[in-house]
């Protein structure tokens, strides 16, 4: 009888253990798929804000002199975006910010641009993208930090390596030049 009961002890102990390593599995897969949905979408922001790019240098220049060489950085970056990995999207993330950061400049330099309404709604949406991509990147980033956590702590390290999973990159801001969000205040008194 007592062999019995220890036995039925013994097969809740392992189907308790079994159930806790599909658990920590089914954890790390749903965060890596929650990790890549969310890398999806910042693609389709960042595809966003490069149309919007597009739509002002064509808005400024009059204004301006905008280099055959940005527009086509805007195009090879729209085309990049699809494949990009977490790292050669924090490259596009910086190099349209600073493109867009120029166009800003360029805007806010001639009231006229400044306050023509097709303009001023596009630097609206703009807005708008750059708050959607500041979410998206902390989501992701979230979601790294756990993931990678769970890679790093016992016990979930074990499953970790029995699934060959790897640490996921974290998306980079940049350099001095992206301490400050691009300034959007083309309307006078905003």
């Amino acid at each position: 009888m007592i062999g019995l009961i220890l036995a039925v002890l013994a097969a809740l102990a392992v189907l308790g253990l079994a159930a806790y390593v599909v658990y920590l599995y089914n954890r790390f897969q749903a965060l890596r798929n929650a990790g890549e949905a969310t890398l999806g979408q910042i693609r389709v922001a960042l595809r966003k804000r490069l149309d919007m790019i597009s739509q002002l240098a064509e808005a400024a220049k009059e204004y301006a002199i905008f280099e055959r060489e940005t527009l086509e950085s805007v195009t090879k970056m729209r085309a990049a975006i699809a494949s990009a990995s977490p790292e050669e999207v924090s490259g596009i993330d910086r190099e349209s910010r600073r493109i867009l950061s120029r166009i800003i400049a360029v805007a806010e330099s001639y009231p006229t641009l400044r306050t023509a309404e097709p303009v001023s709604k596009l630097m609206d949406s703009v807005k708008s993208v750059e708050d959607e991509i500041a979410r998206l990147r902390y989501t992701y980033n979230n979601i790294v930090q756990e993931y990678n956590t769970r890679i790093d702590t016992f016990p979930s390290s074990l499953v970790a390596r029995m699934m060959g999973a790897r640490k996921m990159p974290y998306l980079e801001v940049g350099g001095e030049e992206l301490e400050e969000r691009p300034r959007i205040s083309l309307r006078e008194g905003r």
